[in-house]
């Protein structure tokens, strides 16, 4: 078996209800979990995953929302070497499959549809993977690798 190109560094699952406060706490405790990870509020990577884990979880409890089921989010940090940028993985799960999200042509004073184009901007990658049940909506986003804060191994600039 292959070794892994980047070491696991940090796992956070939690399951939320699919509901826009659901989504609020997902996006909340991922801040908290990164904080305590050593990337502090305020940095941009710490900026950057709120507002990707904020659309995700939002469109999980618009979109992807069935009665009685969750969502869950689920968060990787995995490092790179000390040369190298590690990546945050963000991943969103729901129970509907047949949802898909897609990024939507431009429309002139349109109300909804431009969560998935922060996404494509702010992700280095992003995509949706099937499961037994639903679907998940990853992104990724690179992690700097810097000195120590505090006796933290990773920071958000």
């Amino acid at each position: 078996m292959n070794a892994p190109s980047h070491p696991l560094v940090r796992l956070f699952t939690q399951r939320f209800s699919c509901t826009p406060r659901g989504a609020r706490l997902a996006r909340q405790l991922a801040l908290v979990c990164l904080d305590d990870w050593g990337i502090p509020e305020g940095t941009r990577l710490s900026d950057d995953a709120g507002l990707l884990v904020a659309e995700l979880a939002s469109n999980a409890a618009t979109h992807g929302r069935v009665l009685g089921r969750d969502f869950e989010l689920r968060m990787t940090l995995l490092g790179g070497d000390p040369h190298s940028a590690g990546v945050l993985r963000l991943e969103v799960s729901d129970p509907r499959r047949e949802r898909r999200p897609a990024v939507l042509p431009q429309a002139c004073q349109a109300e909804s549809g431009y969560g998935l184009r922060i996404v494509d901007a702010l992700a280095a990658d992003w995509g949706v993977s099937d499961r037994v049940i639903g679907k998940t909506v990853w992104a990724e986003l690179a992690a700097v690798r810097a000195p120590a804060l505090h006796g933290r191994p990773m920071s958000g600039d």
